[in-house]
């Protein structure tokens, strides 16, 4: 099965790194419950106070979907405001 890819890069400062992890289960949680084709996401930390977001979608269509909702919901709304800085974007398929 061909799912869409979507590869996050982002800053947070050292102080955020606590709340954007306790943060993370309420985003998680309304993704789940507000869109359509989410499969599952996976936070990395790389270096430098930069993470990598993976999340996992049915279809473009979907990730399309969730992006134009952007933080529609208040746990959504609380993980994107620890973020300092988006560093790139990309979107690919998973085979």
């Amino acid at each position: 099965m061909t799912t869409t890819v979507e590869i996050t890069r982002f800053r947070v400062s050292p102080g955020h790194a606590t709340a954007l992890l306790a943060a993370r289960d309420g985003m998680i949680a309304d993704f789940q419950a507000d869109r359509a084709g989410f499969l599952g996401a996976k936070l990395v930390r790389l270096s430098d106070g930069e993470w990598l977001d993976i999340v996992e979608w049915r279809s473009p269509a979907d990730f399309a979907a969730s992006r134009a909702k952007g933080g529609n919901r208040p746990g959504i709304q609380a993980f994107f405001a620890l973020i300092d800085e988006l560093v790139s974007t990309e979107e690919g398929t998973s085979e």
